[in-house]
């Protein structure tokens, strides 16, 4: 799986401007978490996909 890199940094910033009393560490790991299970997800559906194709 790819490292998400300097992404996460512009949508931390995002949560930050939204959210009043989020530390940035809290936002930058709840931005971590949410992008790392997004990509495990579409990693699912992929190989869902993949298997029905093979089928």
């Amino acid at each position: 799986m790819k490292e998400p890199g300097d992404s996460l940094a512009s949508w931390t910033g995002r949560l930050l401007r939204l959210g009043v009393g989020i530390s940035p560490e809290d936002a930058r790991r709840f931005v971590h978490d949410l992008y790392t299970q997004a990509q495990a997800d579409l990693d699912d559906e992929r190989a869902e996909a993949d298997f029905e194709r093979e089928e």
